[in-house]
């Protein structure tokens, strides 16, 4: 079993703020700790139910967060950006049995988390994808289900968890924390880790016929920008036209076609 992991770090335990998620932010260190010891637990479990190969992306920021030297000696780790469009799930194909996404935070305008984002959030103010708003998990989900991948687990925000849920009611969640207002009511940071490293091992103990890996045959897809020179700019895009002073779209049957949009206009 050959299994993939994206690791964000702004649904992480007890994260609430972006000072601690900025690599320059004061309180970045006890962020980036916390990410690791999740994204251990989740490999762990990965191992733990039999996984044969196990790779892992970080995928936030920089995507230089993790410490290569505290995975397990089983992982292949990716890091940095390739500028694929494939984006959080790089290097993803239909090799792999299972995506688990470790974590992961709600979309841009919902309420479940203080850093509720959608891909650039000083640029991006919502991407809405066949009519329905669309957050990292989404497009990331839709990109491993081009490839026949199902994402089985999800940790992260409750907000996200319940999203996932939505998608397919058999994936695995641990929601780490709840947002309310600008805070976050989260679980104690060495709980999340246990409640992962178990998640992840139940997910892939699952019967691998239950899982979902399912994408529409046409997507229309929105993009809105808080500035609209953001907007005009990213309607010379092929295939791409203004819906609005602040917003462009894209018709296509090819979902690769719409990460290649995020890729060069988010």
């Amino acid at each position: 079993m050959k299994v993939y992991i994206s690791a964000d770090m702004e649904g992480v335990a007890a994260v609430t703020a972006w000072s601690e998620v900025l690599g320059d932010g004061p309180d970045y260190e006890i962020a980036r700790e916390q990410m690791i010891l999740e994204v251990v637990a989740a490999c762990e479990g990965a191992l733990e139910a039999g996984a044969s190969e196990l790779w892992v992306q970080d995928a936030h920021d920089s995507g230089r967060n993790l410490v290569a030297e505290r995975l397990p000696e089983q992982v292949r780790l990716v890091r940095g950006w390739a500028g694929d469009p494939q984006c959080m799930v790089q290097a993803l194909d239909s090799t792999f049995s299972a995506v688990a996404l470790v974590g992961y935070h709600c979309r841009a305008g919902l309420d479940g988390s203080p850093l509720a984002h959608t891909l650039e959030p000083d640029r991006v103010a919502r991407i809405v994808i066949n009519g329905v708003p669309a957050s990292e998990r989404t497009i990331h989900t839709l990109a491993a289900a081009r490839l026949g991948v199902p994402v089985v687990f999800v940790s992260g925000d409750e907000a996200v968890c319940e999203e996932a849920l939505g998608w397919d009611p058999e994936t695995t969640t641990v929601a780490v924390s709840r947002g309310r207002g600008a805070s976050t009511e989260s679980l104690h940071p060495r709980v999340a880790v246990r409640r992962i490293r178990a998640g992840v091992e139940q997910a892939l103990r699952r019967d691998p016929t239950t899982w979902r890996a399912e994408v529409p045959d046409h997507f229309e897809v929105e993009i809105h920008y808080h500035k609209h020179h953001d907007a005009y700019r990213a309607a010379h895009y092929p295939s791409a036209r203004r819906l609005g002073p602040h917003a462009i779209g894209l018709s296509t049957g090819d979902y690769y076609e719409v990460l290649r949009l995020l890729l060069f206009v988010c």
